[in-house]
C-alpha cells in the first residue's frame, strides 16, 4: 500500500477516532502491527488552533511515520489553510473527514454532513489538494441516506481533484453505526477509479479482514471500534493474511504490561486529572468479556488517582493472570455491560 511517496509497511490503518487515536494510542498500534494511523479530526476553524485540546491533537513527537492528521470542517479555504498549519507542524499527510456522522460535526456542515452538497465537496477537495505538497487523503461514507448514494461520484471527484487514496465506511450517515456495514458500495467504487481505495466498517477479526479485501478488491483496510481494548488485532490480521492461520490468544502477562505501559503513555500526555478519566475508557474496553471484568469496571470507575488506577490494573490482571496463561473472554450480562457503556461512548463519535 503506498500513498505518494509513503510505502506503508502493509494493508492495515487505524481509524480516525474521536477521544480515541491520540498519540499514545497511535504508537501502540503501530507497535502493534499497524502499518498507519490517522489522528483524531482538528478543527479547520482557526479560532481553535491554539486550544490545548486541539495542540494536544496535533502533537506527533516521537510518532512513527507516516504522520497522518486528519481536518474537519465546511468550508474550502479554512479546510486549505488548516492543512497548510498541520503541514507546517509536520503532518505527511492530510486526510479530509467526510465521513463522521456525530451531530455536533454535521451541526456545523462538517463531516458527513458535507455529503449533501457535492459542489461543496468538489471546492474543498481542489482547495485542499492545491493548498498543500504532501499527498491528501478523504474518509466519507456511502452516502447521506440509503436512498441517496453518493460514493461513487464523490470517487470520481477525488480521484479528479488529486485526492492520493480515499477511505470509505460501508454505512450511510444516517446508519450511524447501526446494522451491517455493506460492502457492494465499496466494490463498485474500487472498480470505478484508479486511486488506493480503503474499506472500513465492521472488520473485526483477521477471517472478516480476508474476507472484505477479497470481497471490494481494496488496497487496504481501515479498522476502528475492533481495536479499542485490542490493539493486537493488527498483528493477529497481518500473521492472518500472511499464513492463513489464526494467532493464538495472547498471554496475560504481556496485555498486562502493554496496558500499564498504555496507562503510563495516557498519563505523561494528559497529566495527572485527565490522564485518570481518560484512561478508564480504555480500561473498560480492555476487560470487556474478561473474568470479572464488569465487577473490576465498576470499582475502578471510582478511583480518582492514576497510581491507585494503575495499581488496581496490575493487580486485577495478576489475578486472571493466576487463573490461566492466555487471555480467556466469557459472557458479560448485558444489562451490565449496558451501564458500562457511558463511560466509552465519546470513543465511538467517529469511527469505524
Amino acid at each position: 500500500m503506498q500513498i505518494g511517496p509513503h510505502q506503508l509497511k502493509n494493508r492495515l490503518i487505524v481509524a480516525p477516532m474521536a477521544g480515541v487515536t491520540d498519540r499514545p494510542f497511535r504508537m501502540l498500534c503501530k507497535r502493534l502491527g499497524a502499518g498507519m494511523a490517522v489522528s483524531e479530526m482538528i478543527t479547520a476553524n482557526k479560532a481553535l488552533w491554539t486550544t490545548p485540546k486541539t495542540l494536544r491533537r496535533a502533537n506527533h513527537e516521537g510518532e512513527v511515520e507516516p504522520i497522518v492528521v486528519q481536518i474537519a470542517g465546511g468550508e474550502p479555504q479554512m479546510l486549505a489553510d488548516a492543512a497548510r498549519l498541520n503541514v507546517e507542524h509536520g503532518a505527511q499527510i492530510i486526510d479530509i473527514n467526510m465521513g463522521c456522522p456525530a451531530k455536533k460535526v454535521c451541526n456545523v456542515a462538517a463531516g458527513s454532513a458535507l455529503l449533501r452538497d457535492l459542489d461543496n465537496v468538489g471546492r474543498i477537495l481542489e482547495a485542499v489538494v492545491k493548498a498543500v505538497d504532501v499527498p491528501v487523503t478523504l474518509k466519507t461514507r456511502t452516502g447521506w441516506s440509503r436512498e441517496v448514494k453518493t460514493a461513487l461520484a464523490v470517487a470520481k471527484m477525488a480521484e479528479d481533484a488529486g485526492i492520493a487514496a480515499l477511505a470509505l465506511h460501508g454505512r450511510t450517515r444516517e446508519d450511524m453505526y447501526r446494522g451491517d456495514a455493506e460492502y457492494d458500495t465499496i466494490r463498485a467504487v474500487k472498480q470505478a477509479v484508479s486511486i488506493p481505495v480503503v474499506a472500513n466498517g465492521d472488520i473485526d477479526s483477521p477471517q472478516k479482514a480476508r474476507h472484505v479485501l477479497d470481497y471490494t478488491g481494496a488496497d487496504a483496510i481501515m479498522i476502528g471500534r475492533a481495536a479499542q481494548g485490542r490493539p493486537w488485532i493488527f498483528r493477529e490480521i497481518q500473521h492472518y493474511l500472511e499464513t492463513g492461520i489464526e494467532l493464538p490468544p495472547p498471554m496475560v502477562g504481556e496485555i498486562r504490561e502493554l496496558m500499564l505501559g498504555h496507562l503510563d503513555e495516557l498519563y505523561g500526555f494528559y497529566g495527572e486529572y485527565s490522564g485518570c478519566r481518560i484512561a478508564r475508557k480504555h480500561i473498560a474496553w480492555y476487560t470487556k468479556g474478561l473474568a470479572g471484568g464488569n465487577a473490576f469496571r465498576q470499582q475502578m470507575y471510582k478511583l480518582e488517582s492514576t497510581d491507585e488506577q494503575r495499581r488496581a490494573v496490575g493487580e486485577y490482571f495478576s489475578r486472571l493472570s493466576d487463573a490461566g496463561d492466555r487471555l480467556s473472554y466469557v459472557v458479560e450480562d448485558e444489562d451490565k455491560l449496558d451501564r458500562d457503556g457511558g463511560a466509552v461512548a465519546e470513543g465511538e463519535a467517529c469511527g469505524a
